[in-house]
């Protein structure tokens, strides 16, 4: 008995020759399989099954979640790339920060054109900010259900824009 059990979880793919781990490897690779051979094999089901590649842009219609997601992700990038770049630059050029601050006071730049560059510094902070909030809601379990997730979504951009106005207009 103890054998035909062992024989049929073999079957199905389960090893149980090392008890030590405590694990069934269902999903492992067998041995003698190099990592091409399984993409190969991988690759003749989708196309034998017509499966198309995914993720695709052409198979989902963009959602409102769906650009937040990537939205947030470029935000948080570029925040951090700025503000590293701004770093750098601060150590490595010569002169003060009142120096820079006299620089672009003496380009003329405009209300209208200085306001639209505030308004790109502001307005991914607060919505990454905003947006990581979120988020953590998320991490304790709320705020799942498709309606939820629209009306949040809604708030984040809502609220971002009014805090990143407010924040053009203190400045």
């Amino acid at each position: 008995m103890r054998e035909q059990t062992h024989r049929t979880l073999a079957r199905q793919g389960t090893c149980l020759s090392r008890p030590q781990f405590g694990v069934f490897y269902r999903h492992a690779v067998p041995m003698g399989t190099t990592a091409k051979e399984e993409m190969n094999k991988f690759w003749a089901k989708n196309n034998k099954l017509n499966r198309p590649m995914s993720p695709h842009i052409t198979i989902y219609q963009w959602s409102v979640p769906m650009i937040m997601s990537i939205t947030h992700r470029g935000t948080g990038v570029g925040l951090s790339g700025g503000i590293s770049a701004f770093a750098l630059l601060a150590l490595v050029l010569p002169g003060s920060y009142p120096y820079y601050l006299d620089l672009i006071h003496s380009l003329s730049i405009g209300p209208a054109l200085l306001g639209l560059a505030k308004f790109g510094i502001a307005f991914p902070l607060s919505y990454h900010t905003l947006n990581g909030i979120r988020h953590l809601f998320w991490d304790s379990g709320k705020g799942f259900t498709l309606p939820e997730v629209y009306r949040s979504g809604y708030v984040v951009i809502a609220l971002s824009i009014l805090t990143s106005i407010a924040a053009i207009a203190y400045m």
